[in-house]
């Protein structure tokens, strides 16, 4: 099947009234890409999958107020992004782990899981990238893996595009600092 542009699921939501032919389409489009995304900031795959369900439940609930005003996957992954961070918000304020904890908890769940690559610069990336502030975190993810623009990031996440390229600099250089000492141990 052809991808289909953005414009023409949105037309076929909105004007043509095939709702659930239209978003039927919309997840084939960006489903795994958002599960990715969601999956790297929660970490668990089972959280990623719940996270992803709610994105696309308020998705489908807010299509039709969807103003065009940014671009549909910008919006898609704001989306996304808050979920996502709402479950993190959640899961930080039940357990209430010291950063040695938090750091010990990233690395059991990344041994236990199956689609994981265990390969030690990996283990030591997804470490490095879990101690980041959670800002710092997100640009990184968004700009590293997703390879999104920074005008994208910007319209995803409501933040200017000097304070997200001053974040995903200062995340680098944690990251590197972080991997230097870890390599060398």
């Amino acid at each position: 099947m052809e991808r289909l542009s953005d414009e023409l699921i949105l037309d076929l939501i909105l004007k043509d009234g095939k709702e659930e032919a239209g978003f039927r389409m919309l997840m084939e489009k960006y489903q795994e890409r958002l599960y990715w995304h969601i999956r790297r900031l929660v970490i668990h795959h089972e959280d990623a999958d719940d996270v992803l369900q709610n994105t696309m439940i308020k998705v489908f609930r807010s299509l039709a107020k969807f103003e065009g005003k940014s671009k549909l996957y910008t919006w898609l992954y704001r989306i996304a992004t808050n979920e996502s961070l709402t479950l993190i918000s959640k899961r930080k304020k039940k357990l209430s782990f010291s950063i040695d904890n938090e750091e010990n908890d990233l690395a059991q769940r990344l041994k236990a899981d199956e689609f994981f690559d265990h390969s030690k610069i990996n283990v030591l990336l997804q470490k490095a990238i879990g101690l980041l502030p959670e800002k710092q975190r997100l640009v990184f993810q968004m700009r590293y893996y997703d390879e999104m623009s920074y005008a994208d990031i910007a319209e995803s996440t409501g933040t200017s595009e000097g304070g997200l390229k001053a974040s995903y600099h200062h995340a680098a250089k944690k990251i590197e600092q972080y991997l230097k000492t870890s390599i060398d141990e």
